[in-house]
């Protein structure tokens, strides 16, 4: 099994910045990023694997980055120009020997 343990989140204002890490127990190949709003379905908002192909939804292309630590099997969402419509809960996800993995979620607020 894979332990994958999300951090980072929090409340800031409009155009603020925030960094959400996805610790995850083993290394794993890929992960992906998802959110949730209120009311809403889980959207994809970003993918990066170990061969550094990475992938963004369009509703945030320009001001998320994806990254990890190599040393520390630690993944990365660099959240920059934060909107309101950016709230809801952020998960990190990722799959090994066959099973997938989500971390528990971390609460994005972007509010004034």
């Amino acid at each position: 099994q894979v332990q994958v343990v999300e951090s980072g989140g929090g409340l800031v204002q409009p155009g603020g910045s925030l960094r959400l890490s996805c610790a995850a127990s083993k290394s794993v190949f890929s992960v992906v990023w998802y959110r949730q709003a209120p009311g809403k379905q889980r959207e994809l908002v970003a993918q990066l694997t170990t061969t550094d192909s990475s992938n963004y939804a369009e509703s945030i292309k320009g001001r998320f980055t994806v990254s990890r630590d190599y040393a520390t099997n630690t993944w990365y969402l660099q959240m920059n120009s934060l909107k309101p419509e950016d709230t809801a809960v952020y998960y990190c996800m990722t799959d090994w020997a066959g099973g997938t993995y989500w971390g528990q979620g971390t609460q994005v607020t972007v509010s004034s």
